[in-house]
């Protein structure tokens, strides 16, 4: 663009401007239940949402009140997208000190009744004690985790089924190409803890099958087993401990391909 000396303006009037921009924030965990002795627990993948309330902070009704929705809200001018995801999570859901990650513009026209709105999406997966303190805030009137079989249930506000689905696929890479399970296992695990984990995310037949998988954990570099050290937990029969350990990690640690 020429500059403003050689008599060129910059005219806002041309062009479209956003009627807001906004952070979404998809925060999930895996839950852990023992249903029976001499087996590995039950685990699913959780996704955090809040109830829209009927009212915003200011008294009037609230645009897709009562739905399902991630938390987030509108960016202000003295923060940036991220920065907001921090702030909005906090005063919806009273969850902070969690490392987000951004995953996505969300930016179609059409996607949100009150305009042409922006939206920047982040996701996170952490360990459940950490969002024991959750409770609803500002503008919403409930939190709650939910199960991601059960989200097909629920009526969800704007576009966020299109932005959960998208976030469980970013979850699914990192459960399987980092080791990023590790946050949801005991320091020493078996290979069938490890397995359930995983299962919370993909249903790989080289995960599924418990002999294959069993002698997968052996060659992965980024595990080794805890000698002398056996465990009844998860089997009738002593079972044999791993730990994770620093390795070089490659993509698809799991399994051969995703």
């Amino acid at each position: 663009m020429k500059s403003n000396k050689e008599g060129n303006h910059y005219d806002v009037s041309r062009y479209r401007t956003p009627d807001g921009y906004t952070s979404d924030i998809a925060v999930f965990t895996i839950t852990s239940e023992v249903t029976k002795a001499y087996a590995p627990p039950k685990m699913e993948l959780k996704l955090m949402l809040i109830k829209r309330a009927a009212h915003d902070t200011e008294g009037n009704p609230n645009i897709e009140a009562s739905k399902w929705a991630l938390p987030g809200g509108f960016v202000t001018p003295e923060e940036t997208a991220f920065e907001a995801a921090i702030r909005e999570l906090e005063e919806e859901t009273g969850i902070g000190g969690i490392q987000l990650k951004h995953f996505g513009v969300y930016d179609r026209p059409g996607r949100d009744p009150r305009g042409w709105i922006i939206s920047n999406a982040h996701y996170a997966i952490v360990p459940e004690q950490k969002l024991s303190d959750r409770k609803a805030s500002d503008d919403a009137a409930d939190v709650e985790l939910f199960s991601v079989r059960e989200l097909d249930e629920l009526p969800l506000a704007f576009d966020h089924k299109q932005i959960i689905e998208e976030a469980i696929a970013h979850i699914s890479r990192d459960l399987l190409q980092t080791t990023a399970a590790e946050q949801f296992l005991p320091e020493l695990f078996t290979y069938s803890e490890l397995q359930a984990v995983l299962l919370t995310v993909t249903d790989d037949k080289a995960i599924r099958n418990d002999q294959a998988f069993a002698r997968k954990i052996k060659s992965l570099p980024f595990i080794e087993a805890a000698k002398g050290q056996k465990t009844q937990r998860t089997s009738k029969l002593p079972t044999q401990l791993y730990r994770f350990i620093d390795a070089e990690i490659k993509q698809s640690i799991y399994t051969a391909r995703h």
